[in-house]
């Protein structure tokens, strides 16, 4: 963080003091909700500019045509989704390591860890690859219409370059974050979608390359923004980016299996939106409902929902610790409680009932056997969200924080040992 969470007029030790007062009360609240802003918010608008060059991309899909918004829409909610999210999983595993060792003042640590996720994701999308280049049979055996599931597969395809640059991307932004270099990342976001939004409109409606230029627009800008990201680490982040390291290539299945661990959260909740977006495509009119489906989905799912959602939730968890609890509360003030806590299998557990076991069921039973349709699907979605928020709320209100602390010391112990911190120092080339 920027800075630490002491407030030397409070107490000199690493922690507020009891509040007493209610001028004691509004003053640990603002300083923190200003510190939680100055992070929050170039975050908020670096997912709404990443948001919307997506969005850009199924905009001019549906100014070519209904198959077309169709076919994109579930190359993104099918093909796309089994990838990104695996990575962004996988990714969440680094997000923890670098998190714990900035602020542990081990820094250099996570420029190891950085090019050892870069390797790990890089080969594990060779691994996806077919699943790329088959994804049209793959949709046909799934139950998808012939023709959205033909321009789909196509799609995929051609895409392969922009898949390649998330690699990059994920890891190197975790890396910024860690450090708080958010509003750089927020200044690169912005660049990259006024870069989309201009070859989108020079490639589709100058050029008419229809779904080629969809592809070719999202590898040009998904390159751009990674390899921004990692120029500006390289160049003016001397302080956590410490060279190239052949370090990067040991442990690599022991960080792996971490990353996975990590992942399987992630995919649990993000691929229940895989699975009602196949199953809308056995229902009537795919065309139609797959294709309205997926606006409708994007709007609900917009940044400033999330931000608002998450937001609410975290600032009542905060607020309830603050005034129960004068020792612990400052341990809870990071990015994610889930991701910082290193609770991502006992979160994957919790995914799992609350969206396959208990929501999935409900949505097919609704949508299919009730004729209610995307309604009723939409409905067993709900309920499995609003079970997994309640679940999360009680496993945080019943959580030993102090613990919580211990175990990420013993953690960090691990991955930066003094032994590696020297091994790092002899192999930076």
């Amino acid at each position: 963080m920027e800075t630490p969470l002491v407030i030397q007029r409070f107490t000199s030790e690493a922690d507020y003091l009891g509040v007493k007062s209610f001028n004691d009360v509004r003053y640990v609240l603002w300083t923190e909700t200003v510190k939680i802003w100055k992070l929050a918010f170039p975050m908020a608008l670096s997912g709404l500019f990443q948001f919307l060059t997506n969005s850009l991309t199924s905009i001019y899909a549906g100014h070519l045509g209904g198959i077309e918004l169709s076919s994109i829409s579930v190359y993104q909610g099918v093909i796309s989704s089994i990838y990104f999210y695996l990575l962004f999983g996988m990714s969440s595993a680094l997000a923890t390591l670098c998190g714990q060792a900035f602020g542990a003042g081990k820094i250099q640590s996570t420029c190891i860890y950085v090019q050892r996720s870069w390797i790990i994701l890089v080969i594990t999308i060779v691994i996806l690859l077919p699943i790329f280049v088959y994804a049209t049979p793959i949709l046909k055996f799934l139950g998808q219409e012939k023709g959205i599931a033909d321009l789909a597969g196509k799609y995929s395809i051609q895409i392969i370059p922009h898949i390649f640059s998330f690699a990059i991307t994920l890891p190197i932004q975790i890396f910024l974050q860690a450090q708080s270099k958010v509003k750089v990342i927020m200044c690169i976001s912005f660049v990259v979608l006024l870069m989309q939004n201009g070859l989108l409109y020079l490639f589709i409606n100058v050029c008419g390359w229809g779904t080629i230029g969809l592809a070719m627009a999202n590898n040009i800008t998904g390159w751009g923004y990674a390899v921004a990201l990692v120029v500006y680490a390289i160049g003016w982040c001397k302080e956590g980016w410490n060279g190239w390291s052949m370090m990067a290539f040991k442990d690599l299945w022991t960080f792996t299996k971490l990353c996975l661990a990590s992942s399987v959260m992630t995919c649990l909740e993000q691929w229940y939106a895989t699975c009602i977006v196949l199953l809308i495509g056995q229902l009537d009119n795919p065309v139609i409902t797959v294709g309205s489906y997926s606006i409708w989905l994007a709007l609900d799912t917009a940044p400033w929902n999330k931000c608002g959602h998450e937001s609410l939730l975290l600032g009542i968890i905060f607020m309830t610790v603050i005034f129960l609890s004068k020792d612990n509360f400052a341990i809870i003030f990071t990015n994610s409680v889930v991701i910082g806590s290193g609770w991502q299998v006992m979160v994957a557990y919790v995914n799992l009932v609350c969206y396959y076991i208990v929501g999935l069921p409900i949505g097919i039973f609704l949508g299919f056997k009730q004729q209610l349709g995307v309604k009723g699907l939409w409905v067993g979605a709900l309920c499995g969200r609003t079970l997994q928020l309640l679940v999360l709320l009680l496993i945080t209100w019943k959580t030993n924080w102090t613990k919580e602390v211990e175990q990420t010391a013993s953690r960090l112990q691990i991955w930066s040992s003094s032994s590696i911190q020297k091994d790092i120092t002899e192999s930076v080339i």
